[in-house]
């Protein structure tokens, strides 16, 4: 298959985050078998959702993984032209749901398999497909753990998110948290006799606008922007009239950590404020940052196969810390702009497709030197 017909395959493929998406991980499993490649199912702890790892040459030799994720944010927006889950060409651009983030990359790798399989590589070039990464990467280190099953330690990880083909070197890491406090209902009028859980909570408000101010203080690092770690409530929920005490509130936090910080950490100050009010903390997500050195032989290699100077930071996060964190030197590499994501008419140009898929047949070509 072409990758173009098999970016429209992957499209069609509603596998939205937090959903189901055994249909898609079928069909590339399938795919893969076709041409004598076996790939290894991984199912999460939620039971409906599953990586894939699969190799193609010999596992039991240091290679390198190429990185993606199948699932995608949801396609609600009002801005689409048409149905977001059937991709369509307009010009050089293929426009759909996923096209660009991150899809397209995966498409791209797939449609190297025939002649990766053909070269009989003696290095192995390994694929990993994860499952909700656009919800704090939370399919991923499952894939990770087990790693040392199926293959021997990589080499290192290319990770394909939308960077216009130019290798990338950190990011910053992310937590979630979310504060949940309950309270006692009743009518407005006496609120002596009921607990408002929106009040409860408080003081959980302001011990993270503090934190917020507290960290442009530093620890910094010049290379991203902001140049600090960040926190921010991005939701709030309680309440259902004004004249009833609310009997349930939750806010979620995000944190967002400068290499050499760990993001949970950020959150620490925030546990502490919730813990002495009685409200319970719910870890929703977490990875760390990425941070590779520019002498780092993975760099000179991908150097080689792309000869444009790598970014030193970006301001997205992605998997690539989780592989880095795991030993594996990881870096960011892949079609299209970060720009188009999450947006309605997302998409990924032909020139941009068949660029990814040079470089992973470059890739190959570079270890059969």
């Amino acid at each position: 298959m072409t990758p173009e017909n098999l970016l429209g395959t992957l499209v069609g493929f509603p596998s939205v985050v937090g959903t189901p998406n055994g249909a898609i991980i079928d069909f590339v499993r399938g795919y893969l078998a076709g041409h004598g490649v076996t790939a290894h199912v991984l199912p999460g702890p939620e039971g409906d959702r599953a990586n894939l790892f699969a190799t193609i040459g010999p596992a039991d030799r240091p290679g390198y993984v190429l990185s993606g994720h199948l699932d995608v944010v949801p396609a609600t927006e009002p801005g689409w032209q048409a149905d977001p889950f059937v991709m369509r060409q307009q010009g050089d651009r293929l426009i759909g749901r996923g096209t660009c983030d991150m899809k397209g990359f995966v498409a791209a790798a797939l449609s190297c398999v025939p002649d990766l399989v053909a070269r009989r590589l003696d290095t192995p070039i390994h694929l990993a497909l994860s499952y909700d990464e656009e919800a704090g990467a939370r399919g991923a280190p499952h894939m990770i753990a087990r790693l040392g099953e199926f293959c021997a330690p990589p080499l290192g990880c290319i990770v394909g998110e939308p960077s216009n083909m130019v290798p990338v070197l950190r990011h910053k890491g992310k937590a979630a948290l979310r504060l949940t406090a309950q309270g006692t209902a009743g009518h407005s009028s006496r609120p002596d006799l009921g607990v408002n859980a929106i009040h409860r909570l408080a003081p959980a408000i302001s011990a993270v606008v503090t934190q917020a101010a507290a960290l442009q203080a530093g620890p910094v690092d010049m290379m991203f922007a902001p140049p600090w770690s960040t926190m921010q409530i991005g939701v709030i929920r309680g309440g259902s009239a004004i004249n009833i005490i609310p009997d349930h509130a939750e806010i979620d936090i995000e944190a967002r950590a400068i290499a050499g910080v760990t993001p949970e950490d950020l959150l620490a100050p925030i546990r502490a404020v919730a813990a002495a009010q009685g409200i319970s903390c719910t870890l929703l997500s977490s990875y760390p940052p990425l941070a590779m050195q520019e002498d780092a032989p993975l760099v000179a290699l991908l150097a080689q196969l792309r000869p444009v100077a790598p970014l030193a930071a970006v301001s997205y996060g992605t998997e690539a810390g989780l592989f880095q964190r795991a030993g594996i030197p990881t870096l960011i590499c892949g079609p299209g702009d970060i720009s188009r994501a999450h947006k309605p008419e997302e998409f990924l140009t032909l020139a941009e497709l068949h660029s990814a898929r040079q470089l992973v047949l470059d890739l190959a070509a570079r270890l059969a030197a």
